[in-house]
């Protein structure tokens, strides 16, 4: 004998709105993460970007500091080129000085960022803001922090709490370093000279979901100074009419 049990409409009406609610409700959050992400995503990327910068420039900065010789006199790095005149000064750079600061630089940051990429924290800035993985960063390179999903979206009500987002940077290539001059008037035939390295480097940063090539440029004096030219027996105060002429005292010959 067999028996048929009749499942009421009520209870087959509710299993069909389960199986409709469940996977109507994963896909509403599975889209909204995805939302959320591509909104927070510019917020990640400008931090992550603000962050790199700011600790590569800590790097370079610890690099510079760690040279054996300090801003040198412009003086030092100039070559005085002869001529027949003997009211004008001619000089140059000295290529062959500069080169070899460069070449020390170059050594001394490239070793810097290295030491940070392989874990190395005395080379990284301290900050409460920065929770650095050191192990993921001897493993794998490259420089990894972490920050508080309430600190890069500026929500000060989470502060630092929430989950944590990985942020890592990788540098890319080698430093690249320029030098800049900067030439200003002082007094009379002087100049103020400085003798500026530009140092560049490319960053590789990747953030969840996202990733971006960026540059970091450090700038600082390598030679700074007065350079004293020739001062004429005679010379005129601009912005006079008629122009005032004036000659030393101590320069005129008694009859």
């Amino acid at each position: 004998m067999k028996f048929h049990m009749q499942v009421p409409k009520q209870r087959k009406k509710k299993r069909r709105w389960i199986k409709l609610i469940i996977p109507v409700l994963l896909l509403s959050i599975v889209l909204s993460f995805y939302y959320l992400n591509m909104k927070l995503k510019p917020l990640y990327m400008n931090y992550a970007e603000v962050q790199t910068r700011k600790i590569a420039a800590h790097v370079i900065s610890q690099a510079i500091q760690s040279r054996s010789s300090s801003v040198l006199d412009v003086n030092d790095v100039l070559l005085n080129i002869p001529n027949d005149s003997t009211e004008t000064v001619t000089l140059k750079i000295d290529a062959e000085t500069i080169n070899q600061i460069m070449a020390e630089l170059h050594e001394l940051v490239e070793e810097h960022l290295e030491r940070a990429e392989s874990g190395d924290l005395d080379m990284l800035p301290q900050s409460e803001e920065l929770d650095f993985d050191t192990e993921g960063m001897e493993k794998h390179g490259g420089v990894v922090f972490f920050v508080p999903i309430g600190q890069v979206a500026g929500i000060p009500l989470l502060g630092n709490l929430g989950p944590k987002i990985p942020i890592r940077f990788h540098i890319l290539g080698d430093v690249h370093g320029d030098i800049d001059t900067n030439l200003r008037e002082y007094g009379i035939n002087n100049v103020y000279m400085e003798v500026n390295a530009v140092l560049t480097v490319n960053v590789q940063i990747i953030i969840p979901i996202a990733t971006k090539q960026s540059t970091v440029v450090q700038e600082f004096p390598i030679a700074i100074g007065i350079i004293q030219g020739v001062v004429p027996q005679i010379y005129t105060k601009g912005g006079q009419s008629p122009a005032n002429i004036e000659v030393p005292l101590e320069d005129v010959k008694k009859p």
